[in-house]
């Protein structure tokens, strides 16, 4: 008689559980109909737009996973087809790194990779010059490298060549070259007497740099370090027909990832205009 009692009491109370979730249910559901459907269109939007962020962010996770792995199976030797680099093709390469970026130590080491990759001809850039500052520091710990110089010829050698550049570099030689064209533009008179807008040709402004010294060898390929993509200030006129990889951070460069950029590059058919 008192088990009855107590399943009948707890059916009871079941029972009031039940109606009061159901109720609740119901009272929610006479809102969202009385604050009309603009309330759920709007809920609506939010979730597709969260489920289509974080879809993003699961794909970019999937890819960065698919390249760590390509990556550590390129630096083992597992990939056959990255195993031979037509490594003549790059006779000139130019690394852009981010400022705040520049740990001499993954320098070196990215140095010491390329080394032993055959490149021979280096140009490392930082907007603002930390390299440059540093340049005995890193000649004297990377061993077997020269600076580079002006009149330097690219040509096969057993050191690798360094050189290094800035921003300031840049805005200093545009300045030089300027001021050499308008010495021209006096010394031929035509100042004289109002002859119309002057235009500078290409090749004047290629002549002017040159007599400047900022004519430097023009990039085969650009390798930035950093979360921006974009060549950070490297000067305009030395990239025209330059090839650009954007590598991602210094701090987690990856030896299988260089050689990947480098083959990509040499499988490169490149098309010179007229």
């Amino acid at each position: 008689m008192k088990s009855q009692k107590w399943s009948s009491s707890k059916m009871e109370s079941e029972r009031r559980v039940l109606s009061f979730f159901i109720f609740k249910w119901a009272s929610c559901y006479d809102i969202l109909l009385l604050m009309g459907g603009d309330m759920i269109v709007n809920i609506l939007i939010r979730l597709t737009w969260h489920l289509l962020h974080v879809t993003i962010h699961l794909c970019y996770f999937a890819i960065n996973i698919a390249n760590a792995l390509e990556s550590h199976l390129i630096s083992k030797g597992l990939l056959r087809r990255y195993k031979s680099l037509h490594i003549s093709k790059l006779q000139y390469l130019a690394i852009v790194i981010e400022s705040e970026d520049c740990r001499t130590s993954n320098v070196i080491e990215l140095l010491q990779w390329l080394a032993d990759l055959g490149v021979k001809h280096v140009c490392l850039y930082d907007k603002e010059g930390i390299l440059k500052k540093s340049k005995d520091f890193i000649l004297e710990k990377f061993d077997g490298a020269t600076l580079f110089q002006e009149n330097d010829v690219l040509l096969d050698q057993p050191l690798m060549t360094l050189e290094f550049a800035s921003f300031s570099d840049g805005k200093e030689v545009v300045a030089k070259a300027a001021n050499v064209l308008f010495m021209k533009y006096l010394k031929s008179g035509s100042t004289s007497s109002y002859q119309g807008e002057q235009i500078f040709t290409e090749s004047q402004m290629g002549e002017a740099l040159k007599t400047v010294g900022g004519n430097g060898p023009e990039p085969d390929l650009l390798l930035v370090y950093g979360p921006a993509r974009c060549h950070l200030g490297f000067p305009a006129w030395r990239i025209r027909y330059t090839e650009i990889q954007h590598m991602g951070p210094l701090k987690s460069m990856k030896y299988g990832s260089l050689i990947k950029a480098i083959y990509k590059f040499t499988m490169v058919q490149q098309n010179y205009g007229k």
